[in-house]
Protein backbone atom coordinates (compact mmCIF):
# COMPACT_ATOMS: atom_id res chain seq x y z
CA UNK A 1 0.00 0.00 0.00
CA UNK A 2 1.44 3.04 -0.92
CA UNK A 3 1.55 5.99 1.90
CA UNK A 4 3.28 9.54 2.51
CA UNK A 5 3.70 11.14 4.97
CA UNK A 6 4.44 14.75 5.37
CA UNK A 7 6.36 16.61 8.35
CA UNK A 8 7.88 19.58 9.49
CA UNK A 9 5.42 22.07 9.00
CA UNK A 10 5.43 24.79 11.71
CA UNK A 11 5.00 29.00 12.61
CA UNK A 12 8.04 30.93 10.95
CA UNK A 13 8.33 34.51 11.10
CA UNK A 14 9.09 36.08 7.60
CA UNK A 15 12.50 35.24 6.52
CA UNK A 16 12.89 32.37 7.96
CA UNK A 17 13.24 28.63 7.16
CA UNK A 18 11.27 25.20 6.91
CA UNK A 19 12.58 21.82 5.99
CA UNK A 20 9.07 19.67 4.86
CA UNK A 21 9.51 16.34 4.92
CA UNK A 22 7.46 13.40 2.88
CA UNK A 23 8.26 9.79 4.10
CA UNK A 24 7.08 7.37 1.53
CA UNK A 25 6.49 3.78 1.74
CA UNK A 26 4.94 1.04 -0.81
CA UNK A 27 6.76 1.53 -4.07
CA UNK A 28 9.98 1.57 -5.49
CA UNK A 29 10.85 5.09 -4.13
CA UNK A 30 13.65 5.95 -6.92
CA UNK A 31 11.23 5.08 -10.08
CA UNK A 32 8.98 7.84 -9.63
CA UNK A 33 8.41 11.83 -9.81
CA UNK A 34 7.90 13.03 -6.27
CA UNK A 35 6.08 16.50 -5.88
CA UNK A 36 5.37 19.20 -4.02
CA UNK A 37 1.91 21.24 -3.84
CA UNK A 38 0.40 23.50 -1.71
CA UNK A 39 -2.82 24.98 -1.09
CA UNK A 40 -3.22 28.55 0.73
CA UNK A 41 -6.52 29.35 2.89
CA UNK A 42 -9.49 29.69 0.59
CA UNK A 43 -7.43 28.75 -2.95
CA UNK A 44 -6.62 26.20 -5.27
CA UNK A 45 -3.66 23.74 -5.32
CA UNK A 46 -0.54 25.03 -6.62
CA UNK A 47 2.02 23.20 -7.93
CA UNK A 48 4.89 23.89 -6.03
CA UNK A 49 8.20 21.44 -6.92
CA UNK A 50 8.86 18.20 -8.17
CA UNK A 51 12.19 15.76 -8.26
CA UNK A 52 12.75 12.48 -10.18
CA UNK A 53 13.52 9.41 -7.81
CA UNK A 54 16.85 9.56 -9.10
CA UNK A 55 16.98 13.14 -7.85
CA UNK A 56 19.08 14.27 -11.30
CA UNK A 57 16.01 16.75 -12.34
CA UNK A 58 14.33 19.32 -10.33
CA UNK A 59 11.68 22.10 -11.32
CA UNK A 60 10.15 24.77 -9.47
CA UNK A 61 7.35 26.93 -9.44
CA UNK A 62 8.17 30.79 -9.97
CA UNK A 63 7.14 31.69 -6.63
CA UNK A 64 9.49 29.76 -5.18
CA UNK A 65 12.18 29.69 -6.94
CA UNK A 66 15.78 30.56 -5.98
CA UNK A 67 13.99 30.27 -2.32
CA UNK A 68 13.04 26.71 -2.16
CA UNK A 69 15.01 23.31 -2.69
CA UNK A 70 13.73 19.87 -3.15
CA UNK A 71 15.71 17.00 -2.39
CA UNK A 72 15.65 13.20 -2.38
CA UNK A 73 17.21 10.51 -0.08
CA UNK A 74 16.19 7.20 -1.94
CA UNK A 75 17.44 4.95 1.72
CA UNK A 76 15.32 6.82 3.95
CA UNK A 77 12.33 7.02 1.48
CA UNK A 78 12.33 10.51 1.91
CA UNK A 79 11.43 13.43 -0.07
CA UNK A 80 12.56 17.15 1.37
CA UNK A 81 11.49 20.89 0.54
CA UNK A 82 13.83 23.45 2.39
CA UNK A 83 12.17 26.55 2.66
CA UNK A 84 14.13 29.81 3.23
CA UNK A 85 13.38 33.43 2.82
CA UNK A 86 9.73 32.77 3.77
CA UNK A 87 6.96 34.94 2.87
CA UNK A 88 3.16 35.48 4.72
CA UNK A 89 2.27 34.34 0.84
CA UNK A 90 3.65 30.71 1.44
CA UNK A 91 0.92 30.17 4.38
CA UNK A 92 -0.46 27.05 3.07
CA UNK A 93 -0.83 23.41 3.92
CA UNK A 94 1.75 21.66 1.53
CA UNK A 95 1.16 18.13 0.68
CA UNK A 96 3.46 15.66 -1.20
CA UNK A 97 2.05 13.73 -3.84
CA UNK A 98 3.28 10.57 -6.12
CA UNK A 99 1.31 9.64 -9.45
CA UNK A 100 2.08 5.66 -8.93
CA UNK A 101 0.77 3.13 -11.86
CA UNK A 102 -1.88 5.94 -13.17
CA UNK A 103 -3.28 6.64 -9.48
CA UNK A 104 -2.11 10.19 -7.78
CA UNK A 105 -1.19 9.46 -3.74
CA UNK A 106 -1.54 12.13 -1.88
CA UNK A 107 0.11 12.78 2.21
CA UNK A 108 -1.98 14.33 5.02
CA UNK A 109 -0.37 17.66 4.33
CA UNK A 110 1.48 19.66 6.67
CA UNK A 111 0.76 23.54 7.55
CA UNK A 112 3.10 26.36 7.29
CA UNK A 113 2.28 29.63 8.65
CA UNK A 114 4.18 32.48 7.86
CA UNK A 115 3.70 35.10 10.30
CA UNK A 116 4.90 37.74 12.70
Amino acid sequence: EVQLVESGGGLVQPGGSLRLSCAASGFTFSNYYMTWVRQAPGQGLEWVSDINGGGGTTRYADSVKGRFTISIDNAKNTVYLQMSSLKPEDTAVYYCNVDYIQRLYWGQGTQVTVSS
